[in-house]
């Protein structure tokens, strides 16, 4: 199989990485993950501290592997659930929506990794120079807040940049997307999409039968006059958003009409008139399996797809 020194750093059997996602990604999809090689991650939004100690103890009950905890740095509670993490013990943290720089002595001395997403080169380097562990170069193809580069774009000139192992992310969701990511200079790959169709990923069944339906150009970015847009799967709430994007609304009605969408798609099921968070692979997701069956057929899949090159270059020797 395929081992990097991502794996090496983290601890695990594969290169992948399990986005953390808020009202997805619980104890129960990330130890599934962890179990299964990978690196499960715990998905905090804006939770308060006592559910993160909650999903962080359960977690510990169902894998003996690494797992790790997504947090965004915009969070009300972000200082309440860094001190449960580091009162944890967390393997790894990841972190979205700012600079944990602060975080990252702390963090470090109780053994944690710390994994930024970065949207660019300057961040990349910026955070480098805070010491992080590794970053995650996310592309604007995948769910949720995205940053204006594509993956194909962002993470060769991320790893040019930088010393410290770089995982890609966004639009990725089989082993023809791995094998990419290893060729542009990746360590590893981050996946969310793809993992919402896990068959251990609790989010409502409705949302999952979305993404199962979703083609290639199902997906759109909204919210571009806030400075964070995010990509979500289209419906009728994404085409409020257009209408005051058209409109030139205040952002107060954005952030408005935002509020508890992403939760009532999650977890109530309202794919029409909730946030439906999705990256543009969603129209490669066709069913849902384990996250076991699911990263190996990820890295059976990549493997193929570099001995098939590996013998294309040896024809033209």
């Amino acid at each position: 199989m395929i081992r990097t020194k991502l794996c090496d750093l983290l601890g695990i059997e594969y290169p992948v990485l399990q986005g953390g996602m808020a009202w997805v990604s619980d104890a129960r999809l990330a130890s599934a993950v962890s179990e299964a090689g990978g690196l499960g991650i715990i998905g905090t939004g804006h939770a308060p501290p006592d559910f993160v100690r909650d999903q962080i103890r359960k977690a510990k009950e169902y894998t003996d592997k690494p797992f790790g905890v997504n947090v965004m740095l915009l969070s009300p509670f972000v200082e309440e659930v860094m001190k449960v993490i580091l009162e944890e013990g967390v393997a790894v943290v990841t972190t979205g929506a700012g600079n944990p720089g602060k975080y990252v002595p702390a963090l470090q001395a109780r053994g944690t990794k710390v994994i930024p997403v970065v949207p660019s080169v300057a961040l990349a380097k910026r955070l480098e120079r805070a010491k992080v562990d590794a970053v995650i170069a996310e592309g604007m193809e995948s769910g949720g807040h995205i940053g204006e580069l594509t993956t194909m774009v962002l993470v060769p000139q991320v790893v040019d940049a930088v010393k410290v192992p770089v995982i890609a992310a966004g639009g990725i969701g089989d082993g023809r997307g791995v094998a990419a990511a290893l060729a542009l200079g990746a360590s590893g790959v981050q996946m969310g999409t793809r993992f919402v169709c896990a068959e251990e990923c609790t989010v409502h069944a409705r949302v999952k039968e979305a993404i199962l339906k979703a083609k290639d150009r199902d997906t759109v970015v909204t919210g571009r006059p806030t400075g964070h847009p995010v990509r979500c799967i289209k419906n009728k709430l994404t085409r409020q958003f257009e209408e005051l994007e058209a409109r030139c609304r205040p952002v107060e009605e954005f952030e408005k009409l935002g509020i508890g969408r992403l939760r009532a798609a999650m977890v109530e099921g309202d794919t029409e008139y909730g946030s439906v968070m999705a990256g543009q692979i969603a129209g490669l997701v066709s069913e849902i399996k384990p996250a076991k069956l699911i990263i190996e057929e990820l890295m059976a899949g990549a493997v193929e797809v570099m001995r098939r090159l590996g013998g294309m270059a040896g024809e033209g020797r």
